[in-house]
């Protein structure tokens, strides 16, 4: 499936066994950036099939499910930009990586600027590319669900998605892995009433067995049923609560939450 905003197309590559990284296709110049290249040659055919030039490599953090194509994808493009975090580069966690971005910062492809933002919890380093009515979220935000706190605070990660939560509800979402039904079918247990979540669930489900996608979601439709967006939502407050949060603050109770999901 290719998706085209503005001047770029975003064609979703599965890669290993859930992971997408995502070629950003700009075919006025015959040019591409691919994010979180998990594997190298899926990528090349990928390139090659479109006759492209490759121009960079980005990514969002430095697990090796993302970053595991880069060697392969840099000895075939001498050369070839390698962006990650500030912090990743400075910790020196994605090899080959040859420029940080932080906040704020701005990446152009064709004619979209896409800015860097800092989303750390999931790891320290994350960052999301967000430009042109799509974001590239990695590992932070998922569809129905986030990633799990391997090095960040729960404070930490309930700020970052709440940062992501707040753009242009249309924005498109692109996120790391093909989570999207199990993260569902967790949420419907959290928020048992909520019947847009209900439906959307149906919907995941009939795309997966049709062998399609879930990728791109939207922002309006996560904050409507993913509970890591609904900290003050009544019935994520009460599941929370059942699940050892001690007040309805909401960091507390996005805590509670996310360690329920760890235990699923």
């Amino acid at each position: 499936m290719d998706t085209t905003a503005a001047s770029i197309e975003v064609v979703p590559i599965p890669l290993l066994n859930d992971n997408f990284a995502y070629l950003l296709v700009d075919p006025a110049r015959g040019e591409a950036v691919v994010i979180d290249p998990s594997a190298g040659a899926p990528v090349r055919e990928a390139v090659a099939a479109r006759g492209l030039q490759l121009t960079g490599l980005w990514c969002t953090h430095h697990h090796f499910d993302h970053t595991g194509g880069v060697a392969e994808l840099c000895a075939a493009h001498a050369g070839i930009d390698v962006i990650g975090s500030d912090y990743d580069r400075r910790t020196g966690r994605i090899a080959g990586q040859t420029r940080g971005v932080r906040e704020g910062d701005v990446l152009s492809h064709g004619d979209i600027s896409f800015h860097v933002l800092e989303v750390p919890g999931h790891t320290l380093g994350a960052i999301a590319f967000v430009g042109g009515g799509h974001a590239f979220t990695g590992d932070t935000l998922f569809l129905g669900g986030c990633g799990r706190l391997f090095e960040g605070t729960p404070a930490q990660l309930h700020d970052s998605l709440a940062r992501l939560a707040a753009l242009p509800g249309d924005t498109r979402l692109w996120v790391g892995h093909e989570y999207t039904t199990k993260n569902l079918a967790f949420a419907r247990a959290v928020e048992p009433g909520n019947t847009a979540l209900a439906a959307r669930s149906t919907r995941a489900e009939g795309e997966r067995a049709a062998s399609r996608p879930t990728v791109p979601g939207r922002v309006d439709e996560e904050r409507a049923t993913n509970p890591f967006l609904r900290a003050q939502a009544a019935e994520v407050i009460a599941f929370a609560r059942a699940h050892g949060a001690e007040s309805d603050d909401p960091v507390e109770v996005f805590a509670a939450v996310r360690r329920a999901k760890d235990r699923a």
